[in-house]
């Protein structure tokens, strides 16, 4: 400060401007113009020398450079495309790790309680839906935030220091539409992006020891924390009468105990509100009818840090002390607030915004093998058991079963075990199971279900919610304490409720409403839906194992010789399994997929080998002496036959299908690799001068009833016709009567076969000293011996 005729002036605040402004100008022509290493260099230099007061201005527009802007038009550093082969990939982790450089700036912002804005318009759908009707969200990451501009709620904005912001931003550019470049496409589990979540769940969220200390803080910026609002009945969710209006935000009140982890509570509120609260309860409920436009559709990759974010949390969850677990409420008081904080983390931060996500992706997703995803997401959520730390052999886990004392996290989730089945079981009857990969996502479940102990704790769980509504009249006082009413998740502490019929039922009720129609997992709507999934696999697994054995033929046929045309004769032949890779190896994975699969079905829902050996029956009488060379359900149609709807549900789900022909014009077929192309466009010139010259006479001789005609139909009917005369796929009138017509075919004396024949023919007559002339009278007077013979006897024979 200066001084000057009695007045103060702060001169200091103008250069310090000055030097923002010429830093960041810096800088961003820095990043265009000089190498990745040296840039970061520069800014690790930058964060060292350079106070807090120039730093926090300078913050937004770094965070944005490095993980991209919220609209997408800034691509950041593209950390979704990063692979570890790269030579950046060291320098990036290094600069974003957890105790580096990018992170003590955080920390040394966060020590002057600087705050950062977010437009309201880049939260989750509903919760920008509720802060826009003027009500204050459920998570307390939002509480004490929102900043009230003069212009209205539209353009409300969110207030968070520097830790929740860079968290915000880095979570937010996963699911951030860009502009990718053409040709880049985002790796799975290898990238930055997926390894530096990894990282900062890893470190902010331990499963041993506690949360490192961060430099620079001495005074914490608290999440608000306010005074529970308990309520009565059934449910996680908050009902109209309780939501508090946006004006009445609680007040930041420091709570010691919290201090701890604070970080590990604001990265895990973050992550789960940005990657997984994109659809509130009611939006679920209306994304029920097709009539609903979905609003956010996730990518593969967005599900698979997902799942990334679920074992974790299991794992983290899992590491609570052995004496924490099933202590009493007293007890409680005297843990660690980390210790606490696993305690709850799955039930009260994820359980509810998971369980909507997952339904919505089962629903919508589409018909591939790209679910996988999805799949393995849910079955990590309901198999916390395997993220125990304890090293045991999977074999012999799965023989030992699941432990006891899971029934209860069984009870407290039973809809993800019992309504996700159910929608499993709507996908799997609509996709090729013959498709290995589909038949490995049926093996998956079936499997995880068939653990030992697990149906009998989900029929517990079932015959709790069961339970006559009169039982609970006496228990009506109990309440729960939820996040939707606290300002943090360890302010309050919740009762324990030890009453299992209360606790299935706050769940469901809480996930599905008061008034669900709850379909049992073992009832007898459901168990119809198995035999019929049970069928479908049965089927499956026969057309795999006849694709394998057709696969050996073809194997068995392709000798030296096919060049010559003397492999397989079928030439019109197009595989018709699933996809072109369900073929050898993978057509053999699939019938063992299948195989297992059905054992795991009958030992969950307990079917005999007399019911399944009953079903296999029904299968059996259903099914034509042809096979696998029945047509799908087909109804005559003036232009050839039109798939019913049953007829389209059996080439989905490759029951049936049409055996692909070439049913064009014989002559006009791509000319094959065991024909000459010369000869074959010089016979086609040929036959056609004769046809259109004689084609009327060829049809008066073959149309005679008598010998001669018999005699004309060998030489020039169609071969097709000749061999017989079903149909194996749709084809018009128009093109079958055409393709019918007496016709002279020269296009035989093109392949290699006949030719290495007639070489052998005619050398054979140069021993017996014939020349060329007589040579060709004689295999003439032969082929027509021959046609005569098989037009005297062929029908004797082929009755014989």
């Amino acid at each position: 400060f200066v001084v000057v005729g009695g007045k103060t002036h702060s001169v200091t605040v103008v250069y310090s401007y000055d030097v923002l402004f010429s830093l960041q100008a810096n800088l961003k022509v820095d990043s265009t113009t000089k190498p990745f290493l040296q840039r970061c260099q520069e800014l690790v230099k930058v964060i060292d020398d350079y106070p807090a007061k120039e730093l926090h201005l300078i913050f937004p527009w770094l965070v944005e450079s490095v993980f991209g802007s919220l609209d997408g038009v800034i691509m950041g550093w593209n950390l979704q495309f990063l692979q570890a082969r790269s030579n950046e990939y060291n320098i990036v982790m290094d600069f974003l790790d957890p105790s580096g450089p990018m992170m003590k700036l955080v920390y040394k912002l966060q020590a002057e309680e600087y705050k950062y804005e977010i437009p309201v318009s880049f939260l989750p759908g509903p919760v920008k839906a509720s802060i826009q009707e003027g009500v204050l969200p459920d998570c307390p990451l939002f509480h004490n935030k929102l900043q009230f501009p003069l212009s209205g709620l539209q353009t409300l904005s969110l207030a968070l220091n520097p830790f929740e912001y860079y968290m915000f931003i880095f979570a937010s550019s996963l699911i951030t539409p860009k502009n990718y470049p053409l040709g880049q496409h985002v790796s799975s589990l290898d990238n930055a992006y997926f390894v530096l979540v990894d990282t900062y769940l890893k470190y902010f969220l331990p499963t041993e020891g506690s949360v490192p200390p961060s430099p620079f803080l001495t005074v914490m910026s608290l999440a608000p924390r306010a005074p529970s609002v308990p309520f009565a009945g059934y449910g996680i969710h908050s009902t109209s009468l309780l939501k508090r209006h946006i004006s009445h935000q609680p007040s930041v009140t420091a709570d010691p105990a919290a201090q701890e982890i604070w970080r590990s509570e604001a990265l895990l509120q973050v992550f789960v509100e940005i990657w997984l609260h994109h659809y509130s309860l009611e939006m679920y409920q209306k994304l029920q009818s097709p009539q609903v436009k979905e609003t956010f559709t996730p990518t593969e990759e967005h599900v698979l840090v997902v799942r990334l974010l679920v074992k974790h949390l299991h794992a983290f969850s899992c590491s609570l002390k052995p004496e924490q677990v099933c202590s009493s409420p007293s007890a409680h008081s005297h843990a660690s607030p980390l210790e606490e904080f696993k305690r709850v983390v799955v039930q009260r931060f994820v359980q509810q915004k998971l369980y909507v996500f997952l339904q919505h992706c089962f629903g919508h997703w589409p018909l591939d093998a790209s679910f996988r995803a999805v799949l393995e997401t849910w079955l990590s959520y309901i198999q916390p058991w395997r993220y125990t730390g304890e090293n045991t052999n999977p074999q012999t886990d799965q023989n030992k079963g699941v432990p006891e004392k899971w029934g209860l996290f069984v009870q407290e989730n039973l809809l993800m075990y019992t309504k996700l089945f159910q929608g499993f079981l709507n996908r799997v009857v609509r996709i090729d199971l013959v498709n290995v990969k589909n038949a490995l996502m049926v093996f998956r479940v079936a499997k995880v279900f068939a653990q030992p102990n697990l149906s009998e704790m989900i029929q517990k769980g079932e015959q709790l919610f069961l339970e006559p509504e009169h039982v609970l009249h006496h228990r009506q006082h109990r309440v729960f304490l939820t996040p939707s009413h606290g300002g943090s998740f360890l302010s309050a502490r919740q009762s324990v409720v030890t009453d299992g019929v209360f606790r299935v039922k706050s769940h469901v009720y809480g996930l599905e409403g008061q008034d669900c129609q709850y379909k049992q997992m073992f009832g007898t709507e459901l168990r119809g839906a198995v035999l019929k999934l049970i069928q479908i696999i049965a089927q499956a697994r026969q057309t795999a194992k006849r694709i394998s054995d057709h696969s050996a033929e073809v194997a068995a046929n392709n000798s030296f010789m096919s060049w010559f045309g003397m492999g397989s004769p079928d030439l019109n032949y197009t595989f018709n399994g699933g996809e072109v890779d369900d073929t050898g190896e993978c057509v053999k994975k699939t019938h063992e997929f299948l195989e297992r699969s059905l054992d795991y079905l009958c030992l969950i829902f307990r079917l005999n080998a007399g019911q399944l050996s009953q079903l296999m029956a029904t299968l059996g009488s259903g099914q034509d002496d042809g096979n696998s060379r029945q047509l799908p359900d087909c109804v005559q149609g003036e232009n050839g036959l039109i798939l019913t709807d049953l007829g389209r549900m059996q080439i989905i789900n490759g029951l049936r299908r049409f055996e692909i022909e070439y049913q064009g014009d014989p002559e006009l077929q791509p000319i094959r690799s065991y024909e000459n192309a010369v000869l074959v466009r010089l016979f086609f010139k040929i036959s056609s001068l004769v046809n259109e010259r004689f084609g009327g006479h060829m049809e008066v001789l073959c149309s005679r009833p008598d010998f001669l005609g018999r005699l004309g139909r060998h030489y020039l009917a169609s071969p097709e016709v000749m061999a017989d005369g079903r149909q194996r796929s749709p084809e018009t009138r128009r093109t079958a009567e055409r393709n019918r017509r007496p016709r002279l075919s020269l296009r035989t004396l093109a392949s290699y076969r006949t030719l290495l024949m007639l070489l052998f023919l005619y050398l054979f007559g140069v021993l017996f000293s014939f020349g060329p002339i007589s040579s060709t009278l004689l295999i003439l007077t032969g082929g027509f011996l021959y046609g005569l013979f098989i037009t005297l006897f062929g029908d004797k024979l082929k009755s014989q």
